[in-house]
């Protein structure tokens, strides 16, 4: 079992991210919109590719405004052009530190998880033995993993 996590993060540290972090949610509050899963799936999704297309489109608008249809508010388009420009590098900085977070907890989880296997191996070997205060360790933490009975087949299966 190879431990690739090896330094222990600060309380501190953590403290400052978490505080840091609910400044960022305090500060974007008042502009930022929740997307339930079905508008997720159903709307138009920008890439890379769109995202030129709609920087020429929103140009092309404004330098003429005589071919610009009336229906398109202009004023909306800019709001949100203007927020998916400025929104795009702090949304891949945040992609960045989420997948440092999801991966060093994912490390530490599955590494903490596989240390807490070896100890309960060997408090249950050592309650098998009769150790001292090894059978009330592993009574508690083989809560774990309950044994499910398995069901006899009835009669004629």
């Amino acid at each position: 079992m190879e431990n690739r996590h090896l330094e222990a993060i600060p309380v501190d540290v953590l403290t400052q991210v978490h505080t840091k972090l609910n400044e960022i949610r305090t500060l974007l509050k008042p502009y930022v919109v929740t997307l339930t899963p079905d508008e997720r799936r159903e709307l138009p999704k920008m890439g890379e590719k769109s995202f030129t297309f709609v920087e020429k489109s929103y140009d092309y608008a404004v330098e003429n405004p005589g071919i610009v249809p009336s229906y398109l508010d202009m004023q909306a388009f800019g709001v949100d052009f203007a927020d998916s420009h400025g929104l795009w590098p702090v949304r891949n900085d945040a992609l960045q530190v989420y997948e440092m977070l999801d991966d060093s907890a994912m490390a530490s989880g599955s590494e903490s998880y596989q240390a807490s296997l070896v100890f309960y191996n060997a408090v249950k070997a050592a309650a098998a033995q009769d150790v001292p205060g090894a059978k009330a360790i592993y009574d508690e933490l083989k809560q774990r993993f309950p044994r499910h009975k398995r069901q006899r087949p009835a009669d004629g299966e």
